[in-house]
């Protein structure tokens, strides 16, 4: 069930039997040659809308642009200040706890987003001690999953691609893109087959560093066959990890 394709009076139907809600949470951002600007939020959507049709949990819409400022001499990217986020998650955490939500699952695709999430989260707890005192209403509880860190997932991806799996435009990510949507595959040579690592700054040493936007992968390894399978498991750990977190 998804936030976006629902009615309102669908949505007061599911709070009544639940006050969960898992947000996709990614960015726009490149992702090699062959990867797709939006494979960091495609990916959690992916996951997300399965494990919620599968387990009939609510999904919000997609967060779809996050931190990407270290990627901004590629074409495509958008991103936001540190500031403008927090602000924007905090004004989605306070909308949904207006209408009765109270633990909001938020699962991240892109690991440039972590230190900001966590910001809002803190600033969604801040306005949570000090504005509802006398509240009636119970406090929102947040919870931050990177899809790639779940269990299971990281060892499927090792099976998939022992060699060139990397940091960033990873054959994992991409595969994922691919097998939601098979028809944007991009099929280019890439030389080295396998970039090289190094550290992340600002955008021009980026660009100078990773000239084509990878980091340590060979991202001409994807498939949606890979995908589908990355995806069934991490499918299966979103919905035993949410359903842990609706209970405590």
């Amino acid at each position: 069930m998804q936030l976006h394709l629902s009615s309102w009076p669908e949505v007061e139907e599911y709070l009544a039997k639940s006050k969960a809600i898992l947000i996709p949470i990614g960015s726009t951002e490149q992702h090699g040659p062959n990867g797709l600007l939006g494979t960091d939020c495609i990916a959690p959507e992916t996951i997300a809308k399965r494990a919620g049709e599968e387990a009939g949990f609510l999904v919000g819409p997609t967060f779809n642009v996050g931190q990407a400022q270290h990627h901004m001499a590629f074409t495509g990217t958008i991103t936001l200040r540190p500031s403008t986020m927090i602000a924007a998650m905090v004004d989605w955490a306070q909308s949904l706890a207006h209408h009765g939500f109270e633990r909001l699952y938020w699962l991240n695709g892109h690991g440039g987003n972590i230190h900001t999430i966590n910001a809002a989260f803190s600033e969604i707890y801040h306005a949570s001690s000090f504005d509802g005192v006398d509240s009636n209403r119970a406090p929102v509880r947040c919870t931050l999953r990177n899809w790639w860190e779940l269990p299971g997932v990281m060892d499927i991806c090792k099976q998939l691609f022992p060699v060139g799996e990397g940091h960033h435009a990873t054959p994992s990510e991409v595969s994922v893109t691919y097998f939601a949507y098979p028809e944007a595959q991009k099929r280019v040579t890439m030389e080295p087959k396998i970039a090289p690592f190094g550290p992340i700054r600002d955008a021009k040493d980026y660009r100078r560093r990773f000239p084509d936007g990878r980091i340590g992968s060979d991202p001409s390894q994807a498939s949606p066959e890979a995908g589908e399978k990355i995806v069934a498991a991490a499918v299966k750990a979103v919905i035993s990890e949410f359903k842990q977190f609706v209970e405590a």
